[in-house]
């Protein structure tokens, strides 16, 4: 996400920011335990869901493969579900993850969590 820790992996690699927008809502969000710096996890869910703000951002082709292999478990690629409908690909968790982790989806999203730590 724009101005955070990790957002030059993407940026060095001539990613673009698109728009900010929510999935459906039909998503859990999570804060993950032991990860360095700190990192959501967002899994898909037939019942309890949110919408959840994201980010859409454009990455050349060509820097995919480079910027997906930087990415390790339990973060991975999948199709995400947006509130209007439109599918992307983004940052999904695997479940096992999710098991010891807090669950933020009252949130509303990473940044406004980010911004609820902060105020305290």
């Amino acid at each position: 996400m724009k101005g955070l820790p990790l957002n030059a992996q993407l940026t060095s690699l001539g990613g673009s920011f698109l728009e900010e927008t929510t999935t459906s809502p039909d998503y859990k969000l999570y804060k993950l335990n032991g990860l360095i710096p700190m990192r959501p996890g967002l899994i898909r869910v037939v019942d309890g869901g949110a919408a959840i703000t994201l980010e859409v951002w454009q990455l050349p082709i060509e820097n995919y493969g480079t910027f997906i292999s930087g990415v390790h478990a339990p973060l991975g690629f999948g199709t995400l579900m947006l509130v209007d409908g439109r599918t992307v690909n983004g940052f999904l968790c695997e479940h096992y993850a999710t098991l010891n982790a807090t669950d933020i989806t009252h949130s509303g999203g990473w940044r406004k969590y980010l911004k609820q730590i902060a105020e305290g």
